[in-house]
C-alpha cells in the first residue's frame, strides 16, 4: 500500500522553524546540520514494521537545540495504492474511540489510533506505535499520503529511537487485526485476551447504582434497592456502588472513607446485612484512576493516608506518583477490603496523558500507573473494571486484568443514541477484543430499547449489568441472559461485526450484523447473529453460518430465527435472506444438523445452546445433559416420540408440529438429563 523509497520527514526544534528532511528508507543518510534523521522497515511474514531515529546535536549547555512538546515529529508517507475504503478508530475525546467510515487518506480523523484499508485483494490494518517514550498517532493528511505525528507529552527530548507503526495484512479484517497483536504479545510481552482471567463476579449478573442515582448514592438508597431484589426475586449476584460514595473537595478526593453523612456506619453493616436478605455476594465501588477526577484534595486526610505515594505535578495537582502507584492503590484497598468490598471499577484511565504532561512520557507514565494499580488490586484477587481508557497507552499498559468498558456511557435519557452505543461497542471490539473481554456498559431494563440492549449484551461475550432505579428493574428483560442463579450465558469471545460491514457506516446503508459463537456440547460450535437496522429505512440482509469463523467442519446447519421461533437448513456455504424494518433487529441462532436434529438448549435464553454440556447420539435416541433444567427445545426433521428427564417420562410435555419441537420442564436450577427417542 505505502510506497517504501522516500518519506518526508518534519521536526519541530523548541523556538526555531519546523525543518523538514526528505529521508531515504533503509539507507545510511547523510547528516546535514544539527538533525539527523533514519528510516528503517522490516518485512517478515506478511507483517511490517518501521522504525525511526532521530539524533539531534545541541551545541552549548546555554542553547541546547531539543524536541518541541507538542507533536514534535511528523512523518508523510505516500501511498503506492489507494484504498477502495477505510475505517479509522479515532479517539473523539480522551477517553473513547469510534469508527470513521471514510474514503480517502485525507479524511482520516486527527488522533486515529488503529485503521483498517480495504484494498483490492485484502485487508490491510495499521497501528500507529505505542513506543518507550513516544506515541505515534494518524491523521488525515494531503491526498495520497499517510500522516503519523508523534508525541511523548514532554517536551526537550533530544533522540528518537522508536517504533513508528505495525502494519499487516490478511483476507479478513478479523485476521488483519489480530495478526498485529499477536506481534505486540510477542514483542512487548502483551497478554492477550485468552490469556487474561475474567473475574468470578463479572460472570453473574450485576447491578450499578450511577443512572439510578448518580453522585446522590446512599446507604439507605443501596437498602431499598436491595429490598427490590429480595421481594423480586432477580438474580443480581454483584452490586457496583458508584460515584458519590467518598468525600470529595473540587473534583479531588478527600478522604478514603466512606462519606460519613451517606454510608453512617460505613459499608460493612450494609453488606452483611444485602448478602443474608439476598442473592448478591459481592459489591464493589468506583474512583477515578488519580482517586477523583483532579487527584487528590492537598492537606485532606486522603492526602495525609496517601503519604509520598502522591506528588504535585507540573499542573499542581496531586496525583498518584507513578514511581509508587503500587502503594497508593493497596493503602487505600486495604481499607476496602476490611469495609467488605470485593472489586474497583477504575475511571478516567487515559487521564494519565493529562496527570503526567510535561512531567513523564505519556507511555511511560501509562505503564508505571498500570502496573502499580494491578498491583494494589490483587489485594481484590486483581478483580477490575477498566472504564474511560481506550487510549492506546493504556490499552497496552495493562499487566493482567481482563476487563475494560468497550464505549462511551449508556444514556438513558437519549433514546436516539442508541445507534452511536451500538456502533462503538461493535466496532471498538474488532482491535479492543484482541486484549480484554468488553464491557459493553450497564442499562435499564424499564427503557424503550431495553429489548435491544438485553441482547446485544447476550451476543457481546462480556459482563452483564443494568442500573435501574428503585422498583424499576423488570426481571422477565433478565431472564433470557442468565441462569437462575445469576451466571450469565456467556458468549465464547467479544461479538465482532460481520466482514461485509466492516467499512460500511450502518447508519447511512444496510444492517448491521454481529456475530459470536459459543460451545455446543463436549466438542461442537454453535454460532448467533444479532442483526440490527439503524437508518431509517427497510434494509435487506443475508446471513449464513460461513460469515461465524468458528462454525466449520459441518455438512448442514440449522438456521433459527429466535424471536419468530421459526428454522430452516442450510448448507455451510448457504444464506437467508430477510428484510428489516426502521428501527427492527433479529437474533439468528446457527446450529450444527448433524443427523437432521439440533438441541436448541433452554430455548427461552438467547444463547441458550450453550446450556448444553453434551450430546451423545445412540440411533435414533439422544441423551442430553444440561446446565440447567427448563424449557428445551429441538429443530428436527423426525418427530420426537419419547422423553425422559432424569428418568422420568415426560412424553406428555412434548409440543410443536416442526420442524421445532419444545419440552415443558420446570425451572430448576439443577443440572438435567434428557433422553429423547426420534420416529425411525
Amino acid at each position: 500500500m505505502i510506497r517504501k523509497d522516500i518519506w518526508k520527514v518534519e521536526i519541530c526544534l523548541q523556538d526555531q522553524p519546523v525543518t523538514e528532511k526528505e529521508v531515504m528508507v533503509n539507507t545510511a543518510n547523510e547528516e546535514e546540520g544539527p538533525v539527523s534523521c533514519r528510516l528503517a522497515l522490516k518485512e517478515e511474514e506478511g507483517l511490517l514494521s518501521a522504525q525511526i531515529g532521530i539524533d539531534i546535536k545541541t551545541p552549548t549547555l546555554e542553547d541546547p537545540l531539543c524536541l518541541g512538546t507538542r507533536n514534535p515529529v511528523r512523518v508523510r508517507i505516500p501511498l503506492e495504492e489507494k484504498p477502495e475504503k477505510i475505517t479509522a478508530y479515532y479517539m473523539f475525546n480522551p477517553w473513547w474511540t469510534r469508527p470513521a467510515f471514510i474514503e480517502g487518506t485525507d479524511q482520516i480523523p486527527e488522533r486515529t489510533q488503529i485503521a483498517l484499508f480495504k484494498m483490492k485483494e485484502s485487508i490491510i490494518c495499521l497501528l500507529p506505535m505505542i513506543g518507550d517514550t513516544f506515541k505515534t498517532g494518524l491523521r488525515g493528511g494531503e491526498k495520497g499520503e499517510l500522516l503519523l505525528e508523534m508525541t511523548a507529552g514532554l517536551g526537550g527530548l533530544c533522540h528518537v529511537d522508536e517504533t513508528l507503526f505495525l502494519m499487516s495484512s490478511g483476507p479478513t479484517a478479523h485476521e488483519a487485526v489480530h495478526r498485529i497483536f499477536k506481534e505486540l504479545s510477542r514483542t512487548k510481552g502483551l497478554r492477550l485476551r485468552t490469556e487474561r482471567r475474567i473475574p468470578e463476579m463479572l460472570k453473574y449478573l450485576g447491578w450499578c447504582s450511577w443512572d439510578a442515582f448518580y453522585t446522590e448514592v446512599s446507604e439507605e438508597k443501596i437498602r431499598q434497592k436491595a429490598d427490590e431484589i429480595a421481594e423480586k426475586k432477580i438474580p443480581f449476584r454483584w452490586i457496583l456502588i458508584d460515584d458519590g460514595w467518598f468525600g470529595a473537595e473540587e473534583k479531588m478526593i478527600s478522604d478514603f472513607a466512606p462519606d460519613s453523612e451517606k454510608f453512617p456506619r460505613g459499608f460493612l453493616p450494609m453488606i452483611r446485612d444485602i448478602r443474608k436478605e439476598t442473592s448478591v455476594s459481592w459489591f464493589g465501588v468506583w474512583h477515578a484512576l488519580g482517586g477523583y477526577w483532579d487527584g487528590t484534595a492537598p492537606g485532606s486526610r486522603a492526602a495525609l493516608e496517601a503519604g509520598d505515594s502522591v506528588y504535585k505535578n507540573p499542573a499542581g495537582r496531586l496525583v498518584p506518583d507513578p514511581e509508587k502507584a503500587g502503594a497508593f492503590y493497596r493503602t487505600w484497598y486495604r481499607r476496602l477490603r476490611r469495609e467488605g468490598i470485593d472489586f474497583v471499577k477504575v475511571d478516567g484511565q487515559s487521564a494519565t496523558a493529562m496527570y503526567y504532561k510535561n512531567s513523564l512520557p505519556l507511555s511511560e507514565a501509562a505503564e508505571k500507573v498500570g502496573f502499580g494499580l494491578e498491583s494494589g488490586a490483587a489485594l481484590m484477587d486483581g478483580a477490575v473494571i477498566n472504564c474511560m481508557g481506550m487510549a492506546m497507552e493504556n490499552i497496552l499498559a495493562r499487566p493482567s486484568s481482563a476487563v475494560s468498558r468497550n464505549s462511551d456511557d449508556f444514556l438513558p435519557a437519549k433514546e436516539e443514541s442508541f445507534a452511536e452505543h451500538l456502533i462503538q461497542n461493535a466496532y471498538n471490539a474488532v482491535y479492543h477484543g484482541e486484549v480484554y473481554c468488553c464491557d459493553w456498559d450497564m442499562f435499564w431494563t424499564s427503557h424503550k430499547h431495553a429489548g435491544k440492549h438485553s441482547l446485544l449484551r447476550a451476543v457481546s461475550g462480556g459482563p452483564v449489568y443494568v442500573s435501574d432505579r428503585i422498583g424499576a428493574t423488570d426481571p422477565e428483560v433478565l431472564r433470557p441472559l442468565a441462569y437462575m442463579d445469576g451466571r450469565v450465558l456467556m458468549m465464547e469471545r467479544p461479538a465482532r461485526p460481520a466482514e461485509e460491514c466492516m467499512f460500511r457506516d450502518p447508519l447511512k446503508e444496510g444492517a448491521l450484523k454481529l456475530h459470536n459463537c459459543g460451545s455446543w456440547g463436549q466438542d461442537k460450535k454453535a454460532g448467533g447473529m444479532a442483526i440490527f437496522n439503524l437508518t431509517g429505512e427497510d434494509q435487506t440482509f443475508r446471513v449464513s453460518p460461513r460469515e461465524i469463523p468458528e462454525l466449520e467442519g459441518e455438512e448442514k446447519y440449522f438456521l433459527y430465527d429466535f424471536l419468530e421461533k421459526k428454522a430452516l437448513s442450510c448448507s455451510p456455504d448457504g444464506s437467508f435472506e430477510g428484510r428489516l424494518g426502521a428501527g427492527d433487529y433479529k437474533w439468528i441462532l446457527f446450529l450444527p444438523a448433524g443427523e437432521g436434529r439440533a438441541c436448541l438448549g433452554l430455548s427461552d435464553k438467547y444463547a441458550g445452546f450453550t446450556a448444553l454440556e453434551a450430546c451423545r447420539r445412540e440411533g435414533e435416541t439422544d441423551t442430553l445433559v444440561l446446565k440447567e433444567e427448563g424449557r428445551v427445545s429441538w429443530i428436527s426433521e423426525k418427530r420426537p416420540v419419547k422423553a425422559l428427564c432424569c428418568g422420568i417420562d415426560v412424553t406428555d410435555r412434548l409440543s410443536g408440529s416442526g420442524p421445532v419441537y419444545t419440552l415443558s420442564l420446570p425451572e430448576k436450577g439443577e443440572k438435567a438429563v434428557i433422553t429423547v427417542t426420534w420416529e425411525k
